[in-house]
């Protein structure tokens, strides 16, 4: 199985023409969207997407993802066996939340023009003369190690991105991602709030924690804890991002009432 994550859009061919190459390779390749709808040159977006997709799969799946704004530069492309798959795409942070989650058992430099779909590669689509082929392939059985230059996993591109700071009665956390519901969905993890009394503050507006969407009335804020695992805040049948004006990277406040015992 391959997955595909990108931000081409379905306006243009692009992810079509992926697909040809896949099948041009393999036929009988099954083939995953993941979304092709990540906001363009969003590192962190997609970042989210892979990390909080990828636990889903069953083993040996390959996972391409292209969302590239330095596509062409000096940035090296790569492939990272998993425990439990396999990355192939560019190496600048995209994939840093996997492997938060699963060490990399090996990574290559993709410098092998043996597994492209030409010598003759095109300087801004790196999707479909590298990475397409060069998945195609690692899913037909061909060992990563034939791919490319063996690399450490500690010389990938760290991605760059405020972690929660603690304080003793707030936690201060920030949007690593909107979805397509405008709800805010923050890097401080549901463990954090689990049992405890809490709210959220944003804008100097404080939001009461419920349990899903519903638990307060239409149009009203609430923070809560996501399917994802991570604190979200959302408006009831609204879109939090745009009421507010919130953007990626911007802060949020936890705040636990001083009477309530933390953990």
């Amino acid at each position: 199985m391959i997955t595909l994550t990108t931000d081409f859009g379905l306006q243009d061919v692009y992810v079509g023409v992926m697909k040809g190459v896949i099948a041009s390779i393999n036929p009988n390749i099954n083939i995953v969207d993941l979304s092709h709808e990540i906001s363009p040159q969003n590192i962190t977006a997609g970042r989210f997407c892979l990390m909080n997709a990828i636990p889903y799969f069953p083993p040996d799946t390959v996972h391409i993802a292209v969302v590239d704004p330095g596509v062409g530069s000096l940035r090296k492309n790569c492939a990272i066996a998993l425990p439990n798959g396999f990355l192939v795409g560019p190496d600048n942070g995209l994939f840093s939340g996997v492997l938060h989650q699963f060490p990399a058992q090996k990574v290559v430099i993709l410098n092998n023009s043996k597994y492209w779909r030409t010598e003759t590669v095109s300087s801004t689509f790196h999707g479909r003369d590298i990475f397409a082929p060069v998945g195609a392939h690692l899913a037909s059985g061909v060992p990563i190690e034939e791919l490319g230059e063996s690399i450490s996993a500690e010389d990938l591109t760290p991605f760059s991105f405020p972690s929660p700071q603690e304080q003793e009665e707030t936690i201060i956390g920030y949007v690593q991602y909107i979805d397509y519901f405008g709800n805010l969905i923050t890097n401080i993890p549901a463990t954090e709030v689990r049992r405890k009394q809490w709210f959220a503050i944003i804008k100097d507006q404080v939001i009461s924690s419920g349990k899903t969407y519903s638990s307060c009335p239409p149009q009203n804020l609430v923070a809560l804890i996501g399917s994802h695992g991570w604190v979200e805040i959302a408006i009831n049948q609204g879109n939090v991002a745009k009421t507010l004006g919130i953007t990626y990277g911007d802060p949020i406040e936890i705040s636990f009432p001083s009477t309530d015992e933390k953990e």
